[in-house]
């Protein structure tokens, strides 16, 4: 018997560590897969000179603001339209903010019609920023926006986010309205149909949701929806079924995936993650209903802000997040873009 018991204790020895390496190993390898931090070349080239502004610099990419795990980390999260050969504009453009002390954070959607200073490429929409110098150029972007550092960057593309969504096992969503919209533009590749009411979606399905934007309300409930979808995204990421799932998980969206997170800090900063309640997420809209005014400028529509009055609110925000939690919807100051 003692024999028996002992051998059942190395054999289980050894399943654990089996176990834990192939873990270990499958978290290794993808951060050095997507990381630009380990050596990886990025997959994003500045557009030539020709296709900027004239007189200005080339897009020279900047080494991030350090974070010690003590101070706020502000992490730009991007989606790209990239359906051809070049990058594409940024399709959605979000703020993951997190304070590592009171594991609070705060889920942030820019308007991408928003005029902005562009580093070296003068003034423009934000979505501009992607298409003339990649994640990079755009986190500066964003960061001299909204007046706070952006230390890291997470980039996908449409196939990205399909592969994250289908390797989770899809998410329960309630479709507020009916939602339709065709293109030929793109073979009806990414045609948009759905139906309201709770439903189980796929990647594919997904995707359609956070992309719509063709009604009254345009961008600004296609914002919140994204927000509304990633918050249930990260509550699934989280659950033990997800983490069982985690190898086969990341070797899904590794091809998809790029960022400047080495590879300590992606372990870190998850680890942090699991630690936040995704309900307590606060998540708004930049800039806010009240500090938008519509205008024109080159003979287009786009988004102005006064960025003093924005950076004072975006500060407020954090201020705010530290306060008991009350809702999670999204902030009074955006009440006006929940869907009827």
């Amino acid at each position: 018997m003692r024999k028996i018991l002992k051998w059942l204790g190395i054999s289980v020895t050894a399943a654990v560590l089996l176990v834990g390496g192939y873990y270990a190993y499958s978290i290794y390898h993808f951060t050095n897969q997507i990381s630009v931090a380990t050596g990886q070349d990025s997959k994003f080239k500045p557009q030539a000179q020709s296709q900027s502004p004239t007189n200005v610099q080339p897009v020279e990419v900047s080494l991030p603001p350090e974070w010690d795990g003590k101070e706020r980390v502000n992490i730009l999260l991007l989606g790209g339209d990239s359906r051809g050969e070049d990058s594409g504009r940024s399709d959605s453009v979000m703020v993951a903010s997190v304070d590592p002390v009171t594991k609070k954070a705060t889920l942030m959607s820019i308007l991408r019609d928003t005029y902005v200073d562009i580093p070296r490429h003068g003034q423009s929409r934000l979505n501009a920023a992607f298409s003339y110098g990649g994640p990079d150029l755009t986190r500066q972007t964003v960061s001299d926006l909204l007046g706070i550092p952006i230390q890291y960057y997470v980039y996908t593309d449409f196939n990205g986010f399909i592969a994250l969504v289908d390797s989770v096992g899809g998410i329960d969503l309630d479709v507020e309205k009916d939602m339709h919209y065709t293109s030929k533009a793109d073979k009806h590749q990414f045609d948009i149909d759905l139906k309201k009411g709770m439903q189980h979606m796929d990647g594919k399905t997904a995707l359609q949701y956070v992309r719509f934007r063709h009604d009254a309300t345009s961008d600004f409930t296609r914002t919140e929806r994204q927000r509304k979808f990633i918050t249930e995204l990260g509550g699934k990421i989280q659950s033990t079924s997800s983490l069982i799932k985690l190898p086969s998980i990341l070797n899904s969206i590794s091809p998809y995936i790029e960022t400047n997170l080495s590879t300590t800090e992606m372990l870190q900063l998850a680890s942090l993650g699991f630690n936040i309640d995704a309900k307590t997420i606060a998540k708004q809209q930049i800039p806010p209903n009240e500090l938008v005014r519509e205008t024109t400028a080159k003979g287009a529509q786009v988004l102005g802000v006064d960025q003093r009055k924005l950076k004072r609110f975006v500060q407020n925000l954090f201020e705010q997040e530290n306060r008991p939690v009350t809702t999670t919807t999204d902030s009074a100051a955006t009440k006006t873009n929940d869907t009827p």
